[in-house]
Protein backbone atom coordinates (compact mmCIF):
# COMPACT_ATOMS: atom_id res chain seq x y z
CA UNK A 1 0.00 0.00 0.00
CA UNK A 2 1.27 3.47 -0.85
CA UNK A 3 2.08 5.83 1.99
CA UNK A 4 1.70 9.58 1.74
CA UNK A 5 3.73 12.17 3.63
CA UNK A 6 3.32 15.94 3.56
CA UNK A 7 6.48 17.93 4.32
CA UNK A 8 7.56 21.48 3.42
CA UNK A 9 4.69 21.99 0.96
CA UNK A 10 5.48 18.73 -0.83
CA UNK A 11 3.31 15.64 -1.08
CA UNK A 12 5.50 12.53 -1.23
CA UNK A 13 3.99 9.21 -2.22
CA UNK A 14 6.06 6.12 -1.40
CA UNK A 15 5.02 2.92 -3.16
CA UNK A 16 5.39 -0.51 -1.60
CA UNK A 17 7.45 -3.22 -3.34
CA UNK A 18 4.46 -4.70 -5.17
CA UNK A 19 3.21 -1.30 -6.34
CA UNK A 20 6.66 -0.18 -7.50
CA UNK A 21 6.70 -2.89 -10.11
CA UNK A 22 3.48 -1.68 -11.75
CA UNK A 23 3.72 2.06 -11.05
CA UNK A 24 7.22 2.12 -12.54
CA UNK A 25 8.62 4.12 -9.63
CA UNK A 26 9.25 3.84 -5.93
CA UNK A 27 8.31 7.44 -5.16
CA UNK A 28 6.43 10.36 -6.65
CA UNK A 29 6.56 13.91 -5.28
CA UNK A 30 4.06 16.67 -6.06
CA UNK A 31 4.22 20.29 -4.87
CA UNK A 32 1.18 20.99 -2.70
CA UNK A 33 0.43 24.17 -4.67
CA UNK A 34 -0.15 21.98 -7.77
CA UNK A 35 -3.25 20.38 -6.22
CA UNK A 36 -6.43 21.89 -7.67
CA UNK A 37 -8.80 19.59 -5.80
CA UNK A 38 -8.38 16.91 -3.13
CA UNK A 39 -11.35 14.59 -2.84
CA UNK A 40 -12.30 11.53 -0.81
CA UNK A 41 -13.73 8.79 -2.98
CA UNK A 42 -15.36 5.72 -1.44
CA UNK A 43 -14.73 3.71 -4.65
CA UNK A 44 -11.29 4.63 -6.00
CA UNK A 45 -11.27 1.80 -8.55
CA UNK A 46 -14.06 3.51 -10.49
CA UNK A 47 -12.01 6.72 -10.87
CA UNK A 48 -9.20 5.11 -12.92
CA UNK A 49 -10.18 4.98 -16.60
CA UNK A 50 -8.74 4.70 -20.07
CA UNK A 51 -5.87 2.72 -21.50
CA UNK A 52 -3.33 1.62 -18.94
CA UNK A 53 0.18 0.51 -18.24
CA UNK A 54 0.07 -1.51 -15.07
CA UNK A 55 -2.01 -4.04 -13.20
CA UNK A 56 -5.79 -4.31 -13.28
CA UNK A 57 -7.42 -7.14 -11.34
CA UNK A 58 -11.10 -6.68 -12.12
CA UNK A 59 -12.97 -5.43 -9.08
CA UNK A 60 -9.96 -5.78 -6.75
CA UNK A 61 -6.98 -3.56 -7.62
CA UNK A 62 -5.54 -1.08 -10.10
CA UNK A 63 -1.89 -0.06 -9.97
CA UNK A 64 -0.02 1.88 -12.64
CA UNK A 65 -0.64 4.67 -15.11
CA UNK A 66 -4.07 5.16 -16.71
CA UNK A 67 -5.17 7.47 -19.53
CA UNK A 68 -2.27 6.69 -21.86
CA UNK A 69 -4.01 7.61 -25.12
CA UNK A 70 -6.39 10.35 -24.06
CA UNK A 71 -8.27 11.73 -21.12
CA UNK A 72 -6.54 12.63 -17.89
CA UNK A 73 -3.26 10.85 -17.24
CA UNK A 74 -3.61 9.19 -13.83
CA UNK A 75 -1.12 7.64 -11.42
CA UNK A 76 -3.11 4.95 -9.62
CA UNK A 77 -2.58 2.63 -6.64
CA UNK A 78 -6.10 1.62 -5.58
CA UNK A 79 -7.85 -1.36 -4.05
CA UNK A 80 -11.50 -2.06 -3.41
CA UNK A 81 -11.19 -2.61 0.32
CA UNK A 82 -10.16 0.94 1.23
CA UNK A 83 -11.47 4.44 0.56
CA UNK A 84 -9.47 6.60 -1.77
CA UNK A 85 -7.92 9.98 -2.26
CA UNK A 86 -8.39 11.58 -5.68
CA UNK A 87 -6.04 14.48 -6.38
CA UNK A 88 -6.73 16.66 -9.41
CA UNK A 89 -3.54 18.45 -10.34
CA UNK A 90 -2.41 21.42 -12.37
CA UNK A 91 -0.22 19.35 -14.68
CA UNK A 92 2.21 22.16 -15.49
CA UNK A 93 2.76 23.05 -11.82
CA UNK A 94 3.10 19.38 -10.81
CA UNK A 95 5.93 18.60 -13.19
CA UNK A 96 3.99 17.81 -16.34
CA UNK A 97 3.62 14.07 -15.87
CA UNK A 98 0.14 13.49 -14.38
CA UNK A 99 -3.25 15.19 -14.32
CA UNK A 100 -4.57 13.12 -11.44
CA UNK A 101 -3.45 10.78 -8.66
CA UNK A 102 -5.75 8.11 -7.22
CA UNK A 103 -4.69 6.25 -4.07
CA UNK A 104 -6.31 3.90 -1.58
CA UNK A 105 -5.51 4.87 1.99
CA UNK A 106 -7.13 3.81 5.28
CA UNK A 107 -7.45 7.40 6.55
CA UNK A 108 -8.65 9.18 3.43
CA UNK A 109 -10.60 11.90 5.27
CA UNK A 110 -7.61 12.93 7.38
CA UNK A 111 -5.24 12.86 4.43
CA UNK A 112 -7.50 14.98 2.22
CA UNK A 113 -7.84 17.55 5.02
CA UNK A 114 -4.03 17.71 5.42
CA UNK A 115 -3.51 18.09 1.66
CA UNK A 116 -6.07 20.88 1.48
CA UNK A 117 -4.30 22.72 4.29
CA UNK A 118 -0.91 22.31 2.60
CA UNK A 119 -2.29 23.39 -0.77
CA UNK A 120 -3.74 26.54 0.73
Amino acid sequence: MATVMINDSLIAIEFGPWERMFAGRSRHVVPAHAVRQALVTPRPLSVARGARKGLAVSGHAKIGVWGLFGGPRQLVAATRDQPGVHLILDRARSGGEFDEIVLSVPDADRLVAAIRRAAG
